[in-house]
């Protein structure tokens, strides 16, 4: 329903772009009847000539990346690698959050 220059930021980050700093140029309202969000929805729209490519990660901010996810994953209590990431609330891993419940 929009001019074909107007897209939406999922559409952007598909074709390899982002905003680059421009405002929102248009929205797209539309009634929603979803449990839990009811009322007016909206999908902004951006201009896709002033889009800019998207910006790729150097090599340091990927091992950087990396390391911040595996710290995240790691166990304090085990010390091993769990395979997803730790529930804060927990601080721990399943298993051993579960030992803990069962002390």
């Amino acid at each position: 329903m929009a001019p074909p220059h107007l897209l939406t930021l999922r559409q952007l980050t598909a074709k390899g772009l982002r905003p680059g700093g421009q405002g929102v140029q248009a929205q797209v309202l539309w009634r929603s009847r979803r449990y839990g969000a009811p009322g007016v929805r909206a999908a902004y729209l951006y201009d896709v000539r002033f889009a800019l490519p998207k910006r790729t990660a150097t090599a340091r901010q990927r091992v950087a990346l990396g390391k911040a996810n595996a710290a995240r994953r790691t166990c304090p209590e085990c010390l091993r690698d769990a395979g997803y990431v730790l529930p804060r609330h927990l601080g721990t891993c399943l298993d051993c959050a579960e030992e803990m419940a069962a002390a």
